[in-house]
């Protein structure tokens, strides 16, 4: 794994970013410590850089070091830039999410991506060092709700909703919690493979109202998302659209 960043200066900004770009991408974050949006990108850009040992990550701070500030036109900070044989390759500013800034690294050289753990602890581990792994907020959301821990797996899923698949496991406790029959049985304890039990998601909506339908809904819709690579799936959105409308 890579070690901490590197702090470059004016004075040796040529020999580690330019010089150094010559054989390993190299990303620099051009920051400032009075720069709220600065320390909000900072752990994640630490994160990432720690899982793309084929890129050198380093940071400048431009209030100490406005000549290189000005020689890369910089206006506004945060600003990250890579270099690659000599040059800038890539860039953006200002603050950007977990898997924006995977996409960035990406794009330079393979991010190693930390496996999911089995066990609630790891998962809870993982998902607060990098909050925006919809993947992991999703296995633990599923586990407890296996465990019938109907109110922790709400209180996790929460924060993740803008994610499809995690609001159909959302909308899954929210109709356990408040005890709807509507919900099929087979749906009470996710393992993973909710695919199959869609149909009867989706037999549930046809009678359902209020909601009620607007939850079951959500649990098709993030089965779908979840699995939208399956062969079965472009029949059971066709289904579902006729059991809406």
């Amino acid at each position: 794994m890579p070690g901490p960043a590197l702090e470059v200066t004016d004075a040796t900004f040529e020999s580690e970013v330019i010089e150094r770009s010559r054989s390993a991408p190299v990303v620099v974050d051009f920051w400032a410590a009075w720069c709220g949006p600065c320390r909000k990108l900072g752990p994640i850009l630490d994160d990432v850089a720690e899982r793309s040992p084929d890129v050198v990550f380093a940071k400048l701070d431009t209030d100490a070091n406005p000549r290189s500030m000005q020689r890369f036109g910089i206006r506004g900070i945060p600003a990250v830039k890579a270099f690659r044989d000599s040059r800038v390759v890539d860039e953006f500013v200002g603050l950007q999410s977990l898997p924006f800034v995977e996409q960035f690294f990406a794009r330079l050289a393979p991010i190693v991506v930390e496996e999911l753990p089995a066990d609630e602890a790891g998962l809870r581990d993982l998902l607060q060092r990098t909050p925006d792994r919809s993947d992991a907020r999703r296995a633990l959301g599923r586990l407890l709700l296996q465990q019938q821990r109907i109110d922790d797996a709400a209180q996790v899923l929460a924060p993740g909703a803008h994610d499809t698949a995690v609001d159909g496991l959302l909308a899954r406790a929210e109709l356990l919690r408040d005890a709807e029959p509507a919900l099929p049985a087979q749906l009470a304890t996710p393992n993973g493979n909710e695919l199959t039990s869609v149909p009867a998601v989706i037999a549930a909506i046809r009678v359902a109202d209020g909601d009620t339908k607007s939850r079951l809904r959500r649990v098709a819709v993030g089965a779908l998302a979840e699995n939208a690579t399956d062969p079965e799936a472009d029949l059971l959105r066709s289904q579902l659209a006729s059991a809406l409308f």
